[in-house]
């Protein structure tokens, strides 16, 4: 049986370039910066050491040095832009079987075409007993922003078009790792809120960060100025505050997988209880 391609939803090649362009430019880096604090929270709560690490997919160093920030050795970091010590597309990973002890992975994941083939590669190079921990946006970040811009394009184009890049729902993750052979897999949400002076502040952080529409079937017809200043309207009636600044939301997604151990908990039967991302990260090792 012919293997199924997975189809391509993003346009990688310019996903990329905007990517450089950005991080040449001195792009943004509060998103950054808050998961990479998070990420050195999460390894904290946990005692082994991870000799082996991987750093997947994270444009940018803040979480290798969240790595080392929790006391691990400095990982390797393997991302398709320059700045790396490994040139590999987070989707045809290059690594033996049981390669890394710890693989991370920060706000990179969102732009893959075929996720659980990556969860299925991860796995694979983890050694028994290996923890996966990402984080990605999730599906609530910049719902205000979709919807302005959808009514406002549907008002004077007669028709909307994806122009906000799709975000994973929560919901899916834990079943995405459990289907790829993860052991214990959590996932929880970080969900916040930012206030800009209008939609085309935030617009311009989001093409600083280069996380502009990369989606393969995107529009090609730029959309008039019309368009945007009806959508700029439409953000201000609908999402502003009393002091007139609007405001924006987001949600990082993290997530958490073990590679399986006989030194591990069993994971309850579904419907049987809950469990925290942090206590799973601690259950992986209960046991040993």
């Amino acid at each position: 049986m012919t293997a199924r391609t997975p189809p391509e939803i993003f346009d990688k090649t310019l996903l990329r370039l905007r990517l450089v362009r950005a991080l040449r430019r001195g792009a943004p880096m509060f998103l950054a910066e808050r998961a990479a604090d998070d990420l050195t929270d999460r390894l904290l709560t946990v005692t082994r050491p991870f000799p082996r690490a991987l750093d997947l997919g994270t444009p940018t160093p803040h979480f290798a040095q969240a790595v080392v920030a929790a006391g691990r050795n400095a990982p390797l970091r393997a991302l398709a832009l320059p700045g790396g010590d490994v040139l590999a597309d987070e989707e045809a990973l290059p690594f033996a079987a049981g390669a890394f002890d710890l693989v991370v992975s920060g706000l990179a994941l969102q732009w893959t075409n075929d996720l659980p083939g990556v969860f299925s590669q991860i796995r694979r190079a983890l050694a028994p007993d290996g923890l996966f921990l990402a984080c990605l946006p999730g599906g609530a970040s910049l719902t205000e922003l979709r919807a302005a811009m959808a009514q406002a394009e549907d008002e004077i184009a007669g028709g909307a078009s994806p122009r906000v890049s799709p975000f994973v729902d929560v919901r899916d993750l834990g079943a995405l790792l459990q289907r790829a052979g993860f052991a214990l897999p959590v996932t929880d949400v970080d969900s916040f809120t930012l206030r800009y002076d209008s939609l085309f502040a935030l617009a311009k952080d989001l093409r600083a960060m280069g996380a502009s529409n990369a989606l393969r079937d995107r529009a090609r017809k730029p959309l008039g100025r019309r368009v945007f200043l009806r959508a700029a309207e439409i953000y201000a009636k609908r999402f502003s505050d009393p002091d007139g600044r609007v405001r924006a939301s987001f949600e990082l997604v993290w997530l958490s997988g073990w590679a399986p151990h006989e030194s591990q908990q069993k994971p309850l039967a579904p419907g049987s209880g809950q469990m925290r991302l942090e206590d799973a990260l601690k259950a992986g090792r209960e046991g040993a």
